[in-house]
């Protein structure tokens, strides 16, 4: 049983987020992003959903054993955080908590169209800003932001 991650600060969590931008988002790049996050989690075993967006289109898909039709609606809640903010959906409840505040009741946003829980990154290109997302559901929501954050990592050293 490996040890979850520890809850990540605001400044780790911008570092990161600063860190992991990309020269561009090509359809093959969603590609090969999603099937690495695939990778990923079918080595743990990990019941999860995985979905890559460009804008509005959805770029890349997957549902692994486990998984189930609530996996797609956290992926949208989170999505839409990510959307609406431009930062990643662990960050934005970070934030939220930091002040003493439930992004639920605070943020005065539908808590059944938004969820600022951890797994949805933005995906942000170099000299132009957040053009999509990546997201991922199924685990404890600071395991799902860990594997897609392992994920962006390894993605862009292979660049």
């Amino acid at each position: 049983m490996t040890t979850p991650p520890a809850a990540p600060t605001i400044a780790e969590l911008e570092a990161e987020q600063a860190r992991l931008t990309l020269p561009h988002v090509t359809y093959d790049d969603a590609w090969a992003l999603g099937t690495l996050l695939v990778t990923l989690a079918r080595e743990r075993r990990a019941p999860v959903a995985i979905d890559i967006r460009r804008g509005p289109q959805q770029l890349f898909h997957a549902a692994l054993p486990g998984s189930s039709a609530d996996n797609d609606a956290w992926i949208d809640r989170k999505r839409r955080v990510v959307e609406r903010y431009a930062e990643s959906s662990l960050l934005v409840g970070t934030r939220f908590r930091a002040k003493g505040k439930s992004f639920d009741t605070d943020s005065r946003l539908d808590p059944a169209v938004y969820a600022a829980h951890g797994g949805s990154f933005p995906l942000t290109v170099e000299g132009t800003g957040v053009i999509g997302t990546v997201t991922v559901s199924g685990l404890p929501q600071l395991e799902d932001h860990a594997l897609v954050v392992e994920a962006l990592e390894r993605f862009i050293a292979g660049l």
